[in-house]
């Protein structure tokens, strides 16, 4: 039986890491998953020590209260976003090696960005991520934790206050969601997938019309998060034109924006410098040789993890 996660903070940064990378799927924003773990810890060490060495499995204890604590924490951002100014995009995910002087990974956890502690897998991926938003909070619990975590759906119970058999139907829905919601998958080798994103990055600095909207699928879409916070565009703009314009009008509004070439949420992305200021993080997603969807983060509060200068 274990004991306590007290004496091993080996162990401890370890579990904290592991529930980043849970919360974080649940919720998309890493604020939100950095909160949620918190709480998770708190409830812990609220719990007097000899309740705590009763614990039989620590790191089972801290994922059920973690899955419940996101639970709530979907409930009420459901009611939240309703309210967001635009659309809410969740938070981009940085690749730090690819930066120049980036933070230190692995050092004490309290200190840790939570980013630097999330996995860039299939399962951060922008797209995966958007669809997950569709998801009831319950359908959304069950489906990580089942088809991402692998957890069974007998522990998925505990968390969710149901049923196996419910838990089970849960996430079949979410699957169904998914199918239903997911874009073209993306048949293009990561290296294509480089080379088309660096091809998007030079027809933008260009002001090539006519090669933006020869990259882009001609259904192609471009959602935008400012989050009332700076000025973009409050819906999706649709069409290889309409976006191939706006890409345009951006660009002559900001004279000396620099473009950078990053990984976000470990696919190829673009990070957008102005006077050496992050101000907006794009994601995309490929299917064949175009473009469909761009996914363009320009709430301030969701770009801390990349305000650290970039070489070029």
């Amino acid at each position: 039986m274990s004991t306590s996660l007290d004496p091993d903070p080996g162990a401890m940064d370890a579990e904290r890491r592991r529930l980043i990378n849970l919360a974080y799927r649940l919720l998309g924003s890493l604020a939100e998953a950095e909160d949620a773990v918190q709480e998770t810890y708190a409830r812990w060490y609220a719990m007097p020590p000899r309740r705590r060495e009763a614990v039989e499995s620590p790191a089972a204890w801290l994922t059920t209260v973690a899955g419940r604590v996101c639970l709530d924490v979907l409930g009420s951002a459901r009611v939240r976003r309703e309210a967001y100014v635009g659309a809410w995009i969740p938070d981009p995910l940085p690749d730090r090696t690819e930066w120049s002087r980036g933070r230190p990974v692995g050092g004490g956890s309290e200190a840790a960005d939570p980013a630097d502690q999330v996995t860039l897998d299939e399962s951060v991926d922008m797209a995966f991520l958007v669809v997950l938003e569709s998801m009831t909070p319950a359908e959304r619990v069950a489906f990580v934790l089942h088809d991402v975590f692998r957890y069974s759906f007998t522990e998925i119970a505990g968390i969710v206050d149901r049923t196996p058999a419910a838990c089970r139907q849960l996430a079949s829905s979410a699957r169904r969601r998914a199918g239903a919601g997911q874009p073209r998958p993306a048949a293009v080798p990561a290296a294509g997938q480089a080379g088309l994103v660096r091809d998007f990055k030079e027809a933008w600095e260009a002001k090539d019309i006519r090669a933006l909207v020869g990259l882009l699928d001609p259904d192609a879409e471009l959602t935008a998060d400012g989050g009332g916070l700076v000025s973009t565009v409050l819906r999706p703009v649709a069409g290889s034109e309409r976006i191939a314009q706006y890409l345009i009008h951006i660009a002559d509004r900001a004279p000396g924006l620099r473009l950078l070439e990053r990984s976000v949420n470990g696919r190829p992305g673009l990070v957008a410098q102005h006077t050496g200021v992050t101000v907006t993080v794009a994601a995309f997603h490929l299917s064949g040789d175009r473009i469909t969807r761009i996914w363009a983060i320009r709430n301030p509060e969701k770009l801390g993890p990349w305000t650290e200068p970039a070489s070029g």
